[in-house]
């Protein structure tokens, strides 16, 4: 199976591509100067040049703040990005997983979002990345999956683990956000899913499922988990609510998501973020470092 991997310049772009080369995959990785996914010539050329059986679109604007003044640009990329793949598959014969987001749900719950829950983005990036979803489901509704994650932070790019892991070195106590809840997950977990549920995308496996660790955790509990992991004094991480952070797009209060559908491949759902936390600090100390 030829694989092509949109966003590869990206966290979780570089991560599913590292992840196929790992498994002796035939895969084109694609970052944004390479493939412009806004325009439908520059997506039809790269299909009719790579000719993909599978296409995994980590491409996106994820700039969650600026999106509230660059709606319009978020939504070309993320809404008009993934309509341009979408068709483009159904013309080349080729199958889609189409990356979103928890910005989806409205972030008011109390227990995890399954996939079927109603939609109801309260950001224009929660918005733009909808539109996404629905354009993937509407192009390419049975040989397409959705597959939405949260809480990203890898080895590469910017994160909120990396941030703590900087500024624990230059900072005695630090001020964490405790009121809002997710599921903090390591982006090569998610990468190694989307490899798994490739073969199954359009053979019996379409629609939305959920990519993120098990478990909670606040902002909050997550920094203490990072400075326990550096060895260092956890209690150095004081918690504070969200209004001592204003930001221009709301940050949901609860977006862990429930992880139903992989029953039905028969795949576990991702380990525990703690589990994952502690093997993968290592190995984002030693790139900050680098």
């Amino acid at each position: 199976m030829r694989w092509l991997v949109t966003g590869a310049g990206g966290m979780l772009g570089r991560d599913t591509v590292d992840e196929l080369v790992r498994r002796g995959a035939d895969v084109m990785g694609l970052d944004h100067k390479a493939l412009d996914i806004t325009q439908q010539d520059s997506v039809e050329g790269a299909l009719t040049g790579h000719r993909p059986d599978l296409v995994v679109n980590c491409a996106a604007y994820t700039a969650v703040d600026d999106a509230e003044t660059e709606e319009d640009r978020a939504l070309r990329i993320n809404g008009d990005g993934p309509r341009n793949l979408a068709r483009a598959c159904a013309a080349h014969g080729a199958r889609l997983i189409h990356v979103s987001t928890d910005y989806v749900f409205a972030g008011d719950a109390h227990t995890p979002y399954p996939e079927d829950h109603a939609t109801a983005p309260r950001t224009a990036y929660g918005r733009t990345k909808l539109a996404g979803e629905r354009a993937v489901a509407a192009e390419l509704p049975t040989s397409s999956a959705i597959v939405r994650t949260a809480w990203l932070y890898g080895v590469h790019g910017r994160s909120f683990v990396r941030t703590m892991i900087d500024l624990e070195s230059r900072h005695d106590t630090l001020d964490v956000v405790d009121d809002q809840r997710g599921q903090p997950t390591w982006s090569a977990d998610v990468a190694a899913r989307l490899v798994d549920l490739g073969p199954h995308v359009g053979r019996g496996a379409s629609g939305v499922f959920h990519a993120t660790s098990c478990g909670e955790a606040s902002w909050y509990e997550l920094a203490r988990e990072v400075f326990a992991g550096l060895g260092v004094d956890p209690d150095r991480v004081r918690p504070v609510g969200s209004g001592a952070f204003p930001r221009p797009a709301p940050r949901p209060a609860y977006s862990a998501l429930a992880h139903g559908r992989w029953q039905e491949l028969g795949l576990p759902p991702l380990r525990d973020w703690r589990s994952a936390l502690h093997e993968a600090l290592p190995l984002i100390r030693k790139e900050s470092s680098s």
